[in-house]
């Protein structure tokens, strides 16, 4: 299985239109989207070409393909116009011999982590820096911001198949 991971969108059209044709490109078998979607938040300056129904209207298509966490930005009217759930606070997958608990990060974090076990991943958005640390048996993994990314990072996303890669929105790899 192929899984394209992506966090904190925050209404901008035009890194989402970015984000689809990423995800028309990898090909994945899903699209796990780890929450912020459509508002940029009260701490966040508005991204580039903030248009939070035109990102509705890109992501809505994709419906049959996403698995989404909430953010700390999404709201009961958000589920309203989006057509896949996107009110779970975490969800649990078990991927190409991979254990992940995918959330947010407001919640649990690596500073507040769920119960895991050794080898597991606990993959967060939130901070829009994307990180990958081994935190002594578990490992904490983020893909980043689509939009706003910050302390100089990228904006880009996360694809797992055999291990976690990085990559800008261009399809470039990253090392992080």
């Amino acid at each position: 299985m192929k899984l394209m991971i992506a966090s904190d969108i925050h209404g901008s059209a035009y890194y989402c239109q970015q984000l689809v044709a990423a995800y028309h490109r990898e090909q994945p078998d899903r699209l796990l989207l780890l929450g912020d979607l459509l508002y940029h938040g009260p701490r966040n300056d508005l991204p580039r070409d903030y248009s939070p129904k035109k990102v509705i209207s890109l992501l809505n298509p994709l419906r049959n393909s996403v698995l989404c966490v909430r953010g700390n930005c999404e709201s009961e009217v958000d589920q309203m116009v989006l057509d896949f759930p996107i009110l779970a606070d975490y969800a649990f997958l078990e991927i190409n011999g991979h254990t992940i608990f995918a959330t947010h990060g407001h919640l649990f974090s690596p500073d507040n982590p769920p119960p895991l076990k050794a080898g597991d991943t606990l993959l967060c958005g939130h901070t829009h820096i994307p990180a990958n640390r081994d935190m002594g048996g578990w490992y904490y993994r983020n893909p980043g911001s689509v939009s706003l990314p910050k302390e100089g990072s990228f904006h880009g996303y996360m694809v797992l198949e055999k291990d976690f890669i990085w990559k800008t929105l261009e399809g470039t790899p990253v090392k992080v």
